[in-house]
């Protein structure tokens, strides 16, 4: 709904953008949203509900008034906006008409980024790789990772991205701990932070991750992520139209596992990057991903979510697909930080 829209709000009570092929559109919405929904949205019909009311009369009668009332109506049956209770509401505020799963239709509509969704990207990429060093700076011996989860928030704020959580934050000493909670543990002399910046702006988000080491950087870990920055820069080199996903993959996927970085590698490569709703319960878009039997084709003006992990270092990065050839939307130098 964000995305053919330009609103998005929460889940709080229930709202449906209704797209006929041949009438005008409308917004369903709660009282107490509409007005936002209008100065923000291109649809001028913003029927609305109170509170303590059921929407769905509200959605039979703006049906009934474009003669949709035996319409077949496209949904996506995956939707998390969806559950089992809702569409059985809808089924009997509609008993005549038919619901036809369009499955991930909307979400391949958007893999090709107009030149605005783009420059929003480009400007979430350049505030990932200006609160990246100010992270690494807040990344000190007896200081947490709470300190540099602060750090990022504020720097999002103020650099003119989004408010919103700064992105997975983690530290420890071996490579079980990605993705782990926000921990208030002094960091101390050995460890790596991982920091993964997500900020966003308009709703769209780029992706960026280094590592901070706490104490000397070390001569093993310093080669591997040499050798890592590497692979994943000859895998990116080869991100251009027409060139098979799986092939991008390999590059990476067999590289790391010859040069000894991983014993086996068991995760996708990269995924898509783009909008993602103030609503939606998903934090990455897995509409296209990178793997060993990915046989889709990369697509100009596709963007993507790029990383690279093994050895205790990981690099993400935002890629921009172009007619032109790959662009690294991120511009950090793809470096170990470290505090010695």
């Amino acid at each position: 709904m964000t995305w053919i829209t330009g609103y998005g709000n929460s889940e709080n009570r229930w709202r449906c953008v209704v797209v006929p092929v041949d009438k005008e559109p409308f917004f369903l919405i709660r009282a107490l949203d509409a007005g936002q929904c209008r100065k923000r949205n291109w649809i001028a019909d913003v029927p609305q509900y109170r509170d303590w009311e059921d929407p769905f009369p509200v959605l039979a009668e703006r049906f009934a008034d474009r003669g949709l009332s035996g319409a077949r109506i496209g949904l996506d049956f995956n939707s998390y906006g969806m559950p089992l209770g809702r569409f059985a509401q809808l089924k009997a505020a509609l008993p005549n008409v038919e619901f036809v799963d369009i499955g991930p239709l909307v979400w391949e509509l958007r893999l090709i980024k107009s030149e605005a969704e783009i420059g929003l990207l480009r400007r979430a990429a350049g505030i990932a790789d200006q609160t990246m060093t100010r992270v690494a700076a807040a990344c000190r011996l007896g200081l947490a990772q709470r300190d540099a989860a602060r750090v990022a928030v504020a720097s999002y704020v103020e650099l003119g991205a989004d408010p919103g959580p700064p992105g997975p934050i983690s530290a420890g000493r071996g490579w079980d701990f990605l993705h782990a909670h926000l921990d208030d543990t002094p960091l101390s002399d050995g460890d790596v932070v991982h920091v993964e910046l997500i900020p966003s702006v308009g709703g769209y988000s780029a992706r960026l991750m280094r590592c901070i080491c706490i104490g000397p950087i070390g001569v093993d870990r310093q080669r591997a992520a040499t050798k890592l920055a590497e692979l994943q820069e000859r895998q990116i080199a080869a991100m251009r139209p027409g060139v098979e996903a799986r092939a991008v993959d390999a590059i990476l996927r067999e590289g790391v596992i010859k040069e000894g970085l991983r014993e086996s590698f068991d995760n996708i490569s990269g995924y898509t990057l783009g909008l993602y709703a103030p609503a939606g319960p998903r934090t990455s878009d897995f509409t296209r991903m990178f793997h060993p039997k990915a046989d889709w084709r990369l697509e100009a003006g596709m963007v993507f979510h790029m990383y690279a992990s093994a050895a205790g270092v990981s690099f993400i990065e935002t890629v921009l697909v172009s007619a032109d050839g790959p662009q690294r939307l991120t511009s950090l130098p793809r470096t170990l930080f470290g505090t010695d």
